[in-house]
C-alpha cells in the first residue's frame, strides 16, 4: 500500500460526509433547505389543533385548500432547487411570490415563520452562483509534474471541484491588422 492511497482506511460516514459536501456546495443547499422549511408550517398550520388543558383551539380556515398547495409548492420548489439548479432563478422568484401570497391565504403565511423562511431561501436561490475552479498552482501543475501538496491523497480547502485535472484554456488568439475597407463590414 502506498502513502497516495487513503481511501481504503477511512470511515463510511467519513467518507459519506465528504460526498455529501461536494453535493451541496454544487448546488443552492441552503436556499432549497429555507424554502421546503417555509412549506411546512404553511401547509401545516391551516390543519392543525391546539389543545390548552380541556379547550381545542382549531386554527382551520376557509383557505385550507390554498394553505396546502402553496405549502406543497414551496417543498416542490425547494426539492427543484436542489436536484435541478439550472432554474433557481424561477424556482427562487416563484418562493417568494409564493410566499407573498400565503400571508393573505394562509394564517398570516404560517405565522410568519413560513413566510420569512420561503422569503429567505427563493432570495438565497435567486443570489447563489456556481463556483469557479480553482486554478493551478503553478507551471509545475502546468507541465505534468505533481508539485507538493496537490495528488491525488491530498485534500484541499473550500467548495471547489476537488480531484479533477482541468487544463487551463488559452484565450482564443485574433487577427489584429486592419482589413483592407478599415474594418467596417461590407454591408455598412
Amino acid at each position: 500500500m502506498s502513502p497516495e492511497s487513503t481511501g481504503q482506511n477511512e470511515h463510511y460516514l467519513r467518507v459519506f460526509w465528504r460526498g455529501f459536501r461536494t453535493w451541496r456546495g454544487n448546488r443552492p443547499f441552503w436556499a432549497g433547505l429555507f424554502t421546503m422549511v417555509g412549506g411546512l408550517p404553511i401547509a401545516y398550520f391551516p390543519y392543525a389543533n391546539m389543545h390548552l388543558g380541556n379547550v381545542t383551539l382549531a386554527m382551520s380556515t376557509t383557505a385550507g385548500a390554498g394553505s396546502l398547495i402553496i405549502g406543497i409548492l414551496l417543498i416542490t420548489l425547494g426539492l427543484t432547487m436542489w436536484f435541478h439548479h439550472i432554474v433557481r432563478v424561477f424556482a427562487g422568484v416563484a418562493a417568494i411570490l409564493l410566499a407573498l401570497i400565503s400571508i393573505p391565504v394562509a394564517n398570516i403565511g404560517g405565522f410568519l415563520i413560513g413566510f420569512l423562511c420561503a422569503l429567505l431561501g427563493g432570495a438565497l436561490s435567486i443570489s447563489w452562483a456556481p463556483g469557479e475552479p480553482k486554478p493551478d498552482p503553478g507551471p509545475a501543475g502546468a507541465a505534468g509534474e505533481k508539485s507538493e501538496g496537490t495528488g491525488p491523497g491530498t485534500q484541499e480547502s473550500g467548495p471547489g471541484f476537488h480531484g479533477t485535472a482541468a487544463v487551463p484554456q488559452q484565450p482564443e488568439q485574433y487577427d489584429t491588422t486592419v482589413e483592407v475597407d478599415g474594418g467596417r463590414h461590407r454591408a455598412g
